[in-house]
């Protein structure tokens, strides 16, 4: 008999625990759900400033991801109880704040893409665009949006 592990199991495997949700930094929502699509807003890191390519390294660029990703996930286990809600990953969309020559963008972002695929396993599977950025709203490393199904 095979056991079915919830994102919750999976992540706790992985030694991870959700954050608590950040406040808005503005007057916006961190998400909104239209029809059976969710989407988020950005969501950055605290604590983590710089340019990536400049006094931030790619591995810690990949870490930011990572930690982007744990608070986009927050925000939908806060909106939606359970992250097992989530039928698929459709869209990310990560912004990293890096030097103009700095092109390794997608090696960033697999930070919040795989552990997106480690915790929902194939429906973790997403389409995505990494770009660089010039500035991010106070000066963090990264902030990340979502697109994801949900039942």
């Amino acid at each position: 008999m095979q056991t079915i592990q919830t994102p919750e199991v999976r992540l706790a495997a992985l030694g991870l625990q959700l954050p608590p949700l950040r406040a808005p930094h503005g007057n916006y929502v961190p998400g909104l759900r239209v029809g059976n699509l969710f989407f988020t807003s950005g969501q950055g890191v605290d604590g983590c400033y710089g340019k990536i390519g400049g006094e931030r390294s790619l591995q810690e660029g990949y870490e930011a991801a990572q930690q982007a990703a744990l608070n986009l996930l927050s925000v939908l286990k806060a909106e939606f109880g359970e992250l097992s809600r989530v039928t698929r990953i459709v869209k990310m969309l990560a912004m990293i704040n890096c030097t103009e020559d700095f092109t390794q963008l997608p090696q960033v972002a697999d930070g919040a893409s795989d552990l997106l695929r480690e915790v929902f396993g194939d429906q973790g599977k997403h389409a995505r665009s990494a770009v660089g950025m010039a500035q991010l709203p106070s000066g963090t490393i990264i902030e990340i949006e979502l697109i994801v199904e949900v039942e």
